[in-house]
């Protein structure tokens, strides 16, 4: 974070004598720490005392572990095998500690003589190696271990203090020798550069940053550890709070032109066509809008709605308006399937509204295009004609909006849907297609808790559609054990049949489409630990809809739909399943999005438990969209204890986004989600959570806009503008620069 020459050094240099070119190089290739500054931020993930053992009754299966333990015994025996025909064969079997539990050290061949002489009963030692099972006891295979004596200098110097730091590590570098390189480096923290001002710093009773460095890696009580963290927070959350504040600040000073709605023009027309009347929640947020986009400097807003809140219908209001005021607007879709759905739908809301130039056209309308990237040289030709010719107000999109050739008469709005799917050149390629900066509206179905939107979108001012719009249905969701409780597995279909019977249609959704291409044996993929347990692939869309339409759902019509699919098969596919001509869609995630038949009510999602919990959330608002009853199945076989089935059982038991992004997040680490977001950055939070700090993060949020304010440039506060530049690197400098 603070890059200052001494913290520059590259680890493979000057420290030469200390770590080595090899653990230089591991500590690059395997934690992605590069200097001084790198090592001295990264902190101890646990810390253990010296007085207490950790828990070896919870240990997690399959993962590199440290644990610090007393030897109870050890025995060294021989045995006969094919490299050691006779019984010359040794395997030394330690049992190790802690009070909580036991746990089975091994040690074999030439392998057992050190530990032999060094792990005598009484001996306390840090072990780090992977837990396995051997004949159903946990066990180390050949841990590496370091003796905790008090001794020598060295030792007493390098485990000073009565806390152990556990950092993370890998299992080409245990913990304990990530520790000793930070003894070699911490003297340099105290030329560590404090990027908080100092009024901030003392106004909040904080420690000085050399002080927080010294502190987590060297703590001698706990209270040293709740004085680093509570510092170190501050610097993670207030540095990237300053800089969304600078890009808040440099886009309020963009020029852009005010888009505002004629009183009797499109958008009157259109509300006036309207069957129904709009929720007070889409009222308001369009109110929001609107404002936003009569003023001259460009808007950034982030609209987030629950899944079939009426995001679609507020979004086409805003290009209306925009085209009422004599600018086009583009709509970017992430996916040719999408971006098909969305044009549709537009142009069945606005009917003659939306065949401009034509006859039969209304006297307020305009021309609606689609713009893909699997278009005939044609039709392209002639809607690039009309976008560059003003001739449509509304382009919808893929990507191909993108492109070099796309010229606009006069681009007022850009409306990004699902903005995690596109990459910020992307967004920043299309806004440079407007003569002035272009207003910009990002949805999102995906519910973001507060804290994340300020942390990941603190440069978008959000609004949220929390209201489902009246005549929407409940659904009901129910998670289906097919390994403990086959017969619900039967139940499922039978109630797909029963669904189809009264006259509605259901979706089932695979992990994987099961064409050679995504074969994980042939694509020699690492397989996690629950793969491995599974044995199994992930079910795929092909097989299943075979093995359904042979055998429980035969005589229904069942297709399946993937993206692998030429784009005019599957869009054949979709308009038959919306016709109703289709009883059953196997699919995988392609549906998760923006796919709208109100007449599907059931959902079965095979292998649950390979989706995320928004992903899950996402795919199940596919149902209930008319009048009704939604319900979702979640197929797992994974056992009731698992991780898994808590995920799942907490998705079946509440349709709020908002909470089950908490509790997605709650289970995730945030970089998962920061990541995303961030443009795959690695992810600048090491000991910010999200969830539990909303309160330093909303603190920091009002500090940041505070000093940007006083001081744009920063010119009074060097050590912040470092913090910045090392928060910034190049590829991040770009992504805020773009937006």
């Amino acid at each position: 974070m603070d890059l200052v020459p001494a913290l520059e050094e590259p680890l493979k240099q000057p420290l030469k004598s200390v770590l080595g070119p090899a653990t230089a190089k591991v500590m690059a290739e395997h934690l992605g720490l590069h200097s001084v500054g790198d090592l001295l931020h990264h902190y101890p993930r646990r810390y253990e005392e010296r007085g207490q053992l950790t828990h070896l009754a919870d240990l997690p299966m399959d993962e590199h572990v440290t644990v610090v333990a007393m030897v109870a015994d050890a025995r060294l025996h021989t045995f006969a095998s094919a490299k050691a025909p006779r019984g010359k064969g040794q395997r030394l079997e330690v049992t190790i500690t802690d009070g909580s539990g036991r746990l089975q050290l091994v040690f074999f061949g030439n392998g057992v003589h050190k530990p032999h002489k060094e792990l005598l009963p009484g001996t306390r030692a840090m072990f780090a190696g992977k837990v396995s099972v051997f004949n159903r006891r946990l066990q180390l295979a050949h841990p590496a271990y370091e003796l905790l004596r008090g001794d020598s200098d060295e030792t007493v110097e390098t485990w000073a203090g009565a806390l152990i730091p556990i950092y993370p590590a890998t299992a080409k570098l245990e913990s304990w020798k990530i520790g000793k390189a930070l003894q070699t480096v911490l003297p340099t923290a105290q030329e560590a550069i404090d990027p908080l001002p100092e009024g901030l710093r003392e106004g909040r009773g904080l420690v000085s940053l050399p002080e927080a460095l010294l502190k987590i890696h060297r703590p001698h009580t706990k209270a040293d550890i709740e004085d680093a963290r509570a510092r170190l927070k501050w610097d993670e959350a207030f540095v990237l709070q300053v800089a969304l504040a600078r890009r808040r600040h440099a886009d309020a000073q963009l020029p852009a032109v005010a888009r505002k709605p004629k009183p009797d023009g499109l958008l009157t027309a259109f509300d006036d066509r309207l069957p129904f009347t709009l929720t007070e929640g889409q009222q308001k947020v369009s109110k929001e809008i609107f404002d936003d986009l009569a003023t001259e400097h460009p808007m950034h807003r982030l609209l987030q709605g629950e899944v079939g809140s009426g995001k679609t219908m507020v979004a086409l209001r805003a290009m209306l308006a925009t085209v009422d005021a004599g600018g086009q607007a583009a709509m970017l879709a992430p996916t040719e399937v999408l971006a098909q759905q969305h044009h549709r739908s537009v142009v069945e809301m606005m009917g003659e509204l939306a065949e401009g130039g034509m006859l039969g056209g209304a006297e307020h309308s305009t021309k609606v295009v689609l713009l893909t990237g699997s278009m005939g040289a044609a039709a392209r030709r002639q809607a690039l004609l009309d976008l560059v010719t003003g001739e449509a107000g509304i382009v919808i999109g893929t990507h191909a909006l993108i492109e070099d050739k796309v010229q606009f008469h006069d681009l007022g709005l850009v409306v990004v849907d699902e903005q995690h799917r596109f990459g910020v050149e992307q967004r920043d390629a299309l806004r440079g297609k407007g003569k002035q900066p272009p207003h910009l509206l990002v949805m999102t179905a995906t519910p973001i808790p507060r804290t994340v939107a300020m942390t990941v979108f603190g440069d978008l001012e959000t609004s949220v559609l929390d209201q489902l719009p009246a005549g929407r249905s409940p659904i009901a969701s129910h998670v289906v054990p097919a390994a403990d409780k086959p017969h619900f597995l039967a139940r499922a279909w039978e109630r797909v049949r029963e669904e189809v019977e009264g006259g509605h249609q259901a979706y089932v959704v695979c992990p994987r489409i099961g064409d050679e291409e995504d074969d994980p044996k042939k694509s020699g993929k690492k397989k996690s630990p629950e793969d491995e347990a599974e044995k199994r692939p992930p079910l795929a869309v092909l097989d299943v809809a075979d093995q359904l339409a042979k055998g429980p759902l035969q005589g229904l019509s069942v297709e399946v739909l993937h993206g692998r699919m030429h784009p005019d098969d599957k869009d054949a596919v979709m308009r038959r399943f919306a016709a109703g001509d289709t009883d059953v869609l196997v699919a995988t995630t392609v549906i998760e999005v923006g796919v709208n038949v109100p007449n599907a009510t059931a959902m079965v999602i095979m292998d649950a438990d390979r989706f995320g919990v928004s992903q899950l959330h996402q795919l199940r608002g596919r149902v209930g969209r008319g009048s009704a009853p939604g319900l979702c199945l979640l197929v797992t076989e994974m056992p009731e204890a698992s991780a898994a089935r808590q995920r799942l059982t907490a998705v079946a038991s509440t349709l709020d986004g908002f909470e089950l992004s908490r509790i997605d997040l709650e289970q995730r680490r945030e970089g998962d989600v920061l990541g995303q977001a961030q443009s795959g950055a690695r992810t600048s939070l090491r000991v910010l959570a999200v969830i539990e700090d909303e309160e330093v993060i909303a603190e920091a949020r009002e500090e940041a806009a505070a000093v940007v304010a006083a001081d744009p440039e920063l010119t009074g506060l060097p050590g912040l503008r470092t913090a910045l530049d090392a928060l910034l690197d190049e590829e991040r400098e770009q992504y805020l620069e773009k937006g």
